[in-house]
């Protein structure tokens, strides 16, 4: 089995548990996410970190990864270090590596520094914190700066986006990086970026409300913009479940 990996030069005595990371995942039991991929938090070298265990995929895929496409472990590592370079909060990556067997793309993992976080963007649009109002504002605020940056979060879902609470501040971190576009966000397009939250129609009011005060746009076209957005990917994800039954 062959391997292919890049690793942060500020984690350069990483490297023996880069190559070790699948004894370091196997040896973790706190798992943070398990879904098609997994997440586990292990101390390595001293510091907390997140492993990142990617499905195998299947067979056309391990072609397509092995010859003509980036990995996403790849991809999340290269769009993490883009993301710190531009001044985006993400957990610092540390690296990834890929293994490959038969010349065929097999497994994947993507190291980083844990992050800790007092709640995602979900419990603000759930109204479960008092304050949900300030910080859907503060949100709007985090996404418009996103977009200056030229940063494009295609996963910007509510459980990829973390927040830290310090007084009467807060801090966002944005995960699960493998899908993202650096170019330039045109004028309302920016808010089709919300659309993936679930979001009330009120709550969407008041993230557009603050969002095209900093962008300068007009007020009422933003709104009406951002809610129609929302019921467009609502609907669309209402009808797949509806042809798949559920």
């Amino acid at each position: 089995m062959s391997s292919k990996y890049e690793l942060n030069e500020k984690y350069s005595n990483f490297k023996d548990d880069l190559f070790s990371i699948k004894k370091h995942f196997d040896k973790s039991s706190d798992s943070i996410h398990k879904a098609r991929n997994e997440l586990r938090i292990a101390p390595i070298n001293g510091i907390q970190t997140v492993i990142k265990a990617f499905k195998i995929p299947h067979i056309i895929n391990q072609v397509v990864y092995a010859y003509f496409r980036d990995s996403k472990a790849k991809k999340s590592y290269r769009n993490g270090i883009e993301l710190i370079k531009r001044g985006i909060s993400t957990p610092e990556p540390i690296g990834y590596i890929e293994y490959y067997k038969l010349g065929l793309f097999e497994k994947s993992y993507f190291l980083s520094v844990y992050e800790p976080y007092d709640f995602t963007i979900r419990e603000a649009l759930h109204h479960k914190l008092d304050d949900y109002k300030d910080l859907l504002k503060a949100f709007a605020k985090f996404t418009y700066s996103l977009h200056v940056e030229g940063v494009w979060h295609v996963d910007y879902s509510p459980g990829n986006i973390l927040i830290r609470k310090k007084e009467n501040e807060y801090e966002f971190f944005i995960v699960d990086i493998n899908r993202m576009d650096f170019r330039e966000i045109k004028a309302y397009e920016g808010l089709e970026n919300f659309n993936k939250l679930w979001a009330r129609d009120e709550d969407m009011e008041l993230m557009a409300k603050e969002y095209s005060s900093l962008a300068n746009l007009d007020e009422e076209k933003a709104i009406k913009t951002a809610i129609e957005f929302n019921q467009k990917h609502k609907a669309k994800i209402e009808l797949k479940r509806k042809l798949k039954g559920k």
